[in-house]
């Protein structure tokens, strides 16, 4: 009597199964195939959105890969082009928008924001403009995204237009 000792894997090998490195190989292709399916379910409601809110953006396209969303297309106007980008950055899930759009109309950018806890639009144009009165710039710039200037969130971004 005794212990012998075999390689493990090749067994099955033998008898028509996989190994349980190709069962791992499977199993990390089949994460894959799902991640991209989600990625592509999530690429066509981010660009149904974007429709849905009026911005217009010919050839407008947007692909995912990881937590990273590349949008592309020919937007009206700068303004517009800066609504995309919050809408898809704005989206769970997603950490970076990497911009490949072009513009129709080209203009100075707008400065982004990230919202802080404790920030009211009127915080921000006080910081930001120096009269807390003029967060109706600030609100009407990122509108449609936003409906009510009272909810805002923490880790939101809004677009923050230079003003005369």
């Amino acid at each position: 009597m005794g212990l012998f000792t075999f390689i493990k894997d090749a067994g099955a090998k033998i008898f028509g199964g996989k190994t349980s490195s190709e069962k791992k190989a499977d199993e990390r292709l089949d994460t894959m195939r799902r991640e991209a399916a989600e990625d592509r379910a999530a690429e066509q409601q981010l660009i149904r959105m974007i429709n849905d809110l009026g911005l217009e953006v010919t050839d407008l396209g947007v692909a995912i890969t990881d937590d990273v969303a590349a949008v592309g297309g020919t937007a009206k106007d700068q303004e517009t082009r800066e609504k995309v980008i919050l809408v898809v950055g704005n989206s769970a899930g997603i950490a970076q928008v990497q911009d490949d759009m072009d513009v129709e109309d080209p203009a100075p950018a707008a400065i982004f924001h990230t919202v802080e806890k404790g920030d009211t639009l009127s915080k921000i144009a006080k910081k930001v403009y120096g009269n807390a009165m003029k967060y109706p710039v600030i609100f009407e710039a990122n509108k449609p995204m936003l409906t009510d200037p009272d909810k805002i969130y923490p880790g939101q971004v809004l677009r923050i237009p230079a003003i005369d």
